[in-house]
Formats: C-alpha cells, structure tokens, sequence
C-alpha cells in the first residue's frame, strides 16, 4: 500500500528536505526495483516541492534514455556531452544551471523550463543515469538543494 508523504507546505527549503529524506529512505530500503524506486524518488520531489519537471535519464548504449519523470512530456534520448544532462554525464558532477537560456548548448524540452539542477548518480564507479530537474523560475536552485538531493542519489545507489 502506497504511503503518503508529509511534507510541511509552509517549511523552508532545507527543513523540506530534511522532512522528506527520512520517507524517500522508507519507500525505497526494501524495494530491489530501480525503476519503482525511480518513479517513487520522482513523485515525492515533484509532490514535495512542486517543481517543474523531475525525471531521471538512464545511461543505454552511450545515451541517456528517459527513465521515470512528473511532468509533462519530455526529450527521449540525449547525447553525451549534450545539454545540461549530458554535460553532467560527461563531466560526472552536479550542475545547477541558474538560467537556462544562458547555458550553452541548453536542450529545451520545454519552453517553460527556466532553471535546472542535474545530479549524477553511479554503478560501479561510473555514471549510470542522472536526476534532472527542471523549475519554471530563473535562480531556483541552490548548495542546498545539491546538498539533499546529492545525499538521495546516495540512497539510490546503494539500493542497486
């Protein structure tokens, strides 16, 4: 049976997070399936904190596929090195991205992305997919969101 996340709405963002971390571990600890565990991590940050777009892209055959998402409809595949995601496929590191517009090579899925957050996550010492999340408000991520969400990617890891 699914349980329900509480979240305090009125929270800042760092005592969301920290609200949050606790149930993210209990939905994923006993469940052997990445793809659940995904598309759970996805609806709780998305439910959470209402961003814009959450997914993750997986690593298949040298590009990321789209895994499970909240949001609307989204790019199918993107190539290392390419946009946001493939840039931080390529260079293994989160990168926030205050304004879209401003970053070269920005593949946009939707024009209503404004900001963006990616945060690799990795399989035997290699990145095998990547969180992106995208806000439709410029300057929308900061070191706390890649604190909380690097410590996710964490939990991701070791249940693979």
């Amino acid at each position: 049976m699914a349980e329900e996340l509480v979240v305090t709405k009125t929270a800042g963002k760092n005592q969301k997070y920290e609200e949050l971390l606790p149930q993210i571990k209990g939905l994923i600890q006993d469940e052997p399936d990445m793809i659940a565990n995904l598309a759970n991590v996805a609806a709780a940050l998305h439910q959470s904190f209402g961003f814009f777009w959450v997914g993750f892209y997986i690593v298949r055959e040298e590009q990321l596929v789209l895994g499970p998402f909240q949001g609307p409809i989204a790019c199918t595949r993107i190539n290392y090195g390419k946009g946001v995601c493939g840039t931080s496929w390529k260079e293994d590191k989160t990168i926030i991205v205050e304004d879209v517009e401003k970053f070269p090579g920005h593949i946009a899925c939707s024009s209503d992305s404004r900001s963006e957050i990616v945060i690799p996550l990795h399989k035997e010492g290699k990145v095998c997919m990547v969180l992106d999340i995208d806000s439709d408000k410029v300057n929308d991520f900061d070191a706390t969101d890649q604190k909380h969400l690097e410590t996710i990617m964490k939990m991701l890891e070791n249940t693979f």
